[in-house]
């Protein structure tokens, strides 16, 4: 006799999850979208945030945006990789949408931002405000 209470929806429940945890393998591919990996470091006179975006070819794709002291990072990814030869039997492609809103720990001035974009890292330095 178990002593834990009968849940009819614990086989289910596992079902789904290790579906969904399989869930990138099944589309032959390992990125996920939606998930964007922020650090964010603060130095004595400037605020820096940097982003793993994989797959970004252009910096003008990150669109940036600071209110209230929140940070609000969007960036679009559309990649496509062709394979080209005789009997192509697989062409990858893959589009994906990021978005994050971090709260920053200082005020920073609006006009001190600059940004750079290498080996799939975003970076955004912001220079601390005066308040």
């Amino acid at each position: 006799m178990s002593l834990l209470p009968y849940d009819p929806f614990e086989q289910l429940s596992r079902v789904f999850d290790r579906f969904f945890s399989d869930f990138p393998s099944i589309l032959g591919t390992q990125q996920q979208f939606g998930v964007m990996q922020v650090d964010v470091q603060e130095t004595e006179k400037e605020v820096v945030v940097t982003c793993n975006i994989p797959g970004l070819t252009r910096k003008e794709d990150v669109n940036i945006q600071m209110e209230n002291d929140i940070l609000t990072i969007r960036a679009s990814v559309n990649k496509m990789v062709d394979i080209k030869e005789d009997n192509m039997l697989r062409r990858e492609s893959y589009a994906g949408r990021f978005h994050r809103s971090i709260p920053l720990p200082s005020p920073v001035s609006h006009e001190g931002v600059k940004t750079s974009y290498r080996n799939d890292v975003f970076e955004i330095r912001m220079t601390k405000s005066r308040r």
